[in-house]
């Protein structure tokens, strides 16, 4: 990208946030109602990225970039940082993050290169707390540092399971997954059959909650990002419910004609094509 295409697009952002004659939306947006169209625009780059489309990969990521040039323009107005300045940051965060490249630590595989990037990590989140000026015992350094709580709760849990298996509070074998997996599973049940009016409503919401962490830390030791797996399996029964509503549609029937044996059925008919197609 030249400079002068950057400066173009920092330009039409600047108009369309200018109070006098900019438009009448982008002015009364503030970082609150845009941080959800940003974490929109980042799943959509996933999205095109997941199904190879890299034209519309070359749309959606141009459209993450505007969220980087539209609270950035914000910032600015407010006096707090301009587009150079996130340039710079995360520029400067790049060379210290890489001193094996940009500096004089040797790296020999891809395993160093990781331990050299958390550490730095660390040291980085251990400056941010001495800048804010936080106490002793506020400044307690964790594990778990930097782990933001905007992410998706999956891939939360993933790296929060990841950051404590670094420090070896893990499993022995995949065993104990599964012992832990039908423990949590087996307490999820007591507090649904429990559930009398709604009197275990919220133990039923917690033990929910522990069963979906483990499932997520067997994820990890299965090497994926449960995120990603879940968004495949949504993804794979979009496409076949659409399969289905449309041999209903084939027959001049909606699902509001149909008992859940015909849906069923077709449901079956669909996988089964889908593994045929595959194997073809």
């Amino acid at each position: 990208m030249s400079n002068e295409n950057i400066s173009k697009l920092l330009d039409i952002m600047s108009q369309l946030r200018d109070p006098e004659t900019g438009c009448p939306w982008d002015i009364k947006q503030n970082f609150d109602t845009i941080a959800p169209y940003t974490v929109e625009e980042a799943y959509e780059v996933a999205d095109a990225i997941e199904r190879k489309d890299m034209n519309d990969l070359k749309d959606e990521l141009g459209d993450l970039l505007l969220q980087v040039v539209f609270h950035a323009q914000m910032a600015k107005e407010a006096g707090l940082f301009d587009f150079n300045d996130v340039v710079d940051s995360i520029s400067d965060k790049m060379v210290n993050r890489h001193p094996h490249i940009f500096g004089d630590v040797d790296a020999a595989d891809a395993d160093e290169v990781i331990a050299i990037w958390e550490a730095t990590k660390a040291k980085e989140r251990k400056a941010k707390r001495e800048k804010a000026g936080l106490t002793d015992e506020e400044a307690l350094p964790s594990v778990l540092d930097g782990i933001t709580n905007a992410l998706p709760s999956l891939t939360k849990a993933y790296k929060m399971q990841k950051r404590c298996k670094d420090i070896g509070f893990e499993w022995e074998t995949i065993d104990g997954v599964y012992d832990k997996i039908n423990e949590e599973m087996d307490e999820l049940k007591i507090e649904i059959n429990a559930n009398v009016n709604g009197s275990h409503k919220d133990k039923i919401f917690e033990e929910y909650g522990d069963l979906m962490f483990v499932l997520t830390d067997l994820a990890r030791w299965q090497g994926f990002d449960p995120e990603q797996s879940l968004q495949a399996a949504c993804r794979k029964f979009d496409r076949r419910f659409r399969g289905v509503e449309a041999k209903l549609h084939a027959q001049g029937k909606t699902h509001i004609d149909t008992d859940l044996e015909e849906v069923d059925a077709l449901w079956n008919e669909v996988k089964a094509e889908e593994k045929k197609a595959k194997q073809a």
